[in-house]
C-alpha cells in the first residue's frame, strides 16, 4: 500500500474528480488537480534525489502546497515531517539533526528561521522553497511545472514507516515520532463512523496542520472521506475563525478551548454560520464545564472534548453527538481499546480509581527515533502507554485526572518545566527557579515562574524583561512564563524535594491565577 493512494484514492474512485478538495482564501483545489499536483511534486523531489525512507522536513503554513508536499513525498516513498512554525532555532537544529534529514520545504517567511537554526551545522539538509525564488534553494513550483503529472506510487507494507511528527519529550527535546503507513485507516472510525463525514462537509481547524489533531482530522480523514478541508494560512484568532465560518460555512470545526472561550469573549460565538456547524470538537487541553455550557448557551450546539497523542494520530477517545458528558473526555472512539492500569502494572476495575491508561488503535505510532528504552516503555504488544491519568466513573465516563510524570500541556503542547527552569539558572541573578501550570480562571492550565534572586534588588522590572527576552530567543514562545514570583526561599519537603503543590497555591492566592 501507500498512504497517498488509500487518502486520496478513495474519493477519486467515487468520481469526485471535480469535488472540492481544499479552500484556501478563495482558492479551491479539486480532487483531479490535488492528485496531479501531488504526483507533480512528487517526481520533482524524486528527480532532485530524495529517496525512499529519507527524511524531509516541512516548515509551511496552512495551505495547499502543504497537501502536494505531504503526499508527494510519501507516494514517492519518503517521509514527511511537518514542523511547529514557532520553534526556536535551537529546536530545528536538533530536529534536523536528529532525523537526518536530506531535505527541508520551506516558505520564504521561515527562510531567516532556518539560516539561524543551521548556522552552525556540519551537514545540511538541501533546501526547497514552495513560494519565491531564493538564492542557494530549490523552487519547488518550478520543479512541479517541469514534472510529470502522473506517478506511480512506492508500495510498502501497512506496518512500514510513512510519516512522522515531532512531540516534546520528558527531557525537553522534541522526540520523532514515527507512523506507519495503514495510519490514515483511523479515518474510518471517528470521523467516519462516528460523525458521518462525508461529500459535500467542509471541515476547518483553528490548530495548525503540523499538530496530530488537525493533521489526522482536517487532513488525512477529511480527504478519505471525499470532503473539503478549510485552510487558513496565518495564525487565526476569534475574529479570523468568525470570517472563515461565514464565507465558506464549514459543518465541522475542530478548535481548542482557548480558541472557544476567545470567540465567546469577543462576540464571534454568536455569529449565524457557527449556529449552523454541526459539531464542534476540542482536543488539546481540558475544556472547562463552564465554557461548555457557555458555548451552548451562544451557539445551541456542544462541544464534544476529546484526547488524542501525537503518538496516536487519532482521538482515542471523544464525547459523542448522541453519547456525551460535559467535563469529561467521552468514552473511547470507534476502533480503539483502552486500558487503565495502577503503578504495579494491574488492571483498575474500581470506578473512581485513578490509574495511567494504554490505548490500543490501528494508528498508534511504532515507536521513537533514536530511543529505544522509551519505545520499549510506551510501546507494548501493539498498546501505547499515555502516561495520562484517567479514572472511569461508575457510568463509564472517562475523567482526565492529569499527567503521570511533571509534564504539562500548555496551549495544546507538551512543556518540560525542566528545560525553562535551565534556561532561567543560566542567568547569573537566579539561583534557584521552578515553574508550575495553575489553571486560570477557565481552567485553562497557564505557566507561573518561581525564582530565588537576591541581587535581583529594586530593578525587578528590567531584569524580567531582559530575562523574558532571553527565554524568547531561546525557547518557544509557549514555554516562556508570562508571571513570575520572588521567594525568599523554595518551599520543600522533609526530604529536601520541591513542593511544586504550595508553588501553585501561592499563584492562586496572589489573585494572578485569574489570567
Amino acid at each position: 500500500m501507500n498512504m497517498a493512494d488509500a487518502v486520496l484514492g478513495p474519493a477519486l474512485a467515487r468520481g469526485q474528480a471535480d469535488d472540492a478538495a481544499i479552500i484556501c482564501q478563495g482558492e479551491t483545489v479539486s480532487y483531479g488537480q490535488l492528485s496531479e499536483r501531488v504526483n507533480r511534486a512528487g517526481n520533482g523531489f524524486a528527480a532532485a534525489g530524495i529517496g525512499r525512507g529519507e527524511r524531509v522536513l516541512l516548515l509551511i503554513s496552512d495551505r495547499p502546497e502543504f497537501f502536494y508536499v505531504y503526499l508527494g513525498l510519501i507516494k514517492i516513498g519518503a517521509i514527511p515531517v511537518a514542523l511547529n512554525m514557532r520553534l526556536a532555532p535551537a529546536d530545528i537544529a536538533y530536529t534536523i539533526e536528529d532525523s537526518g534529514c536530506a531535505g527541508m520545504v520551506l516558505e520564504t517567511q521561515f527562510s531567516g528561521l532556518f539560516e539561524d537554526a543551521v548556522r552552525d551545522l556540519a551537514v545540511q539538509p538541501a533546501v526547497f522553497s514552495v513560494d519565491a525564488k531564493i538564492g542557494g534553494y530549490r523552487h519547488l513550483p518550478s520543479m512541479m511545472a517541469a514534472a510529470p503529472g502522473k506517478l506511480a506510487s512506492v508500495l510498502s507494507a501497512p506496518d512500514d514507516p510513512c510519516f512522522w511528527m515531532y512531540s516534546s519529550g520528558t527531557t525537553g527535546k522534541p522526540k520523532g515520532v514515527v507512523h506507519n503507513q495503514c495510519a490514515a485507516d483511523g479515518a474510518e472510525y471517528m470521523f467516519g463512523e462516528l460523525m458521518g463525514v462525508q461529500p459535500g462537509d467542509r471541515i476547518f481547524a483553528s490548530s495548525k496542520l503540523f499538530f496530530a489533531f488537525s493533521l489526522a482530522h482536517s487532513f488525512l480523514a477529511t480527504l478519505r472521506l471525499g470532503a473539503t478541508a478549510i485552510l487558513y494560512p496565518d495564525w487565526p484568532d476569534a475574529a479570523a475563525v468568525g470570517d472563515i465560518a461565514e464565507t465558506y460555512r464549514p459543518t465541522i470545526v475542530l478548535s481548542v478551548p482557548t480558541f472557544f472561550r476567545n470567540m465567546l469573549r469577543d462576540g464571534v460565538a454568536e455569529g449565524a454560520a457557527l449556529k449552523e456547524v454541526r459539531y464542534f470538537i476540542s482536543a488539546g487541553e481540558k475544556l472547562p464545564r463552564s465554557l461548555f455550557d457557555a458555548w451552548m448557551e451562544a451557539t445551541g450546539r456542544p462541544i464534544l472534548e476529546g484526547i488524542g497523542a501525537t503518538e496516536t494520530c487519532f482521538l482515542f477517545l471523544a464525547n459523542r453527538p448522541d453519547q456525551m458528558c460535559p467535563g469529561t473526555c467521552g468514552v473511547p472512539t470507534p476502533g480503539t481499546e483502552v486500558r487503565i492500569l495502577d503503578q504495579d502494572g494491574k488492571l483498575v476495575t474500581e470506578p473512581g480509581t485513578a490509574g495511567v491508561l494504554w490505548v490500543q488503535m490501528v494508528s498508534i505510532a511504532r515507536g521513537y527515533r533514536n530511543l529505544e528504552e522509551r519505545t520499549e516503555a510506551v510501546f507494548k504488544d501493539g498498546w501505547y502507554c499515555t502516561n495520562d491519568m484517567f479514572s472511569v466513573d461508575e457510568d463509564g465516563w472517562y475523567e482526565y485526572q492529569g499527567r503521570a510524570d511533571d509534564m504539562l500541556k500548555i496551549s495544546g503542547q507538551w512543556v518540560s518545566p525542566v528545560e525553562i527552569e535551565e534556561h532561567v539558572l543560566a542567568n547569573p541573578k537566579v539561583s534557584e527557579a521552578a515553574v508550575v501550570g495553575v489553571p486560570n480562571q477557565d481552567g485553562l492550565i497557564r505557566l507561573a515562574l518561581f525564582m530565588v534572586a537576591p541581587d535581583v534588588g529594586d530593578d525587578a522590572a528590567a531584569f524580567e524583561k531582559e530575562l523574558q527576552d532571553d527565554l524568547v530567543k531561546n525557547l518557544s514562545i509557549y514555554k516562556c512564563p508570562r508571571r513570575m514570583f520572588y521567594l525568599d526561599e523554595m518551599p520543600l519537603t522533609a526530604t529536601g524535594k520541591l513542593q511544586r503543590v504550595e508553588l501553585r497555591q501561592i499563584v492562586i492566592r496572589s489573585g494572578e491565577a485569574a489570567e
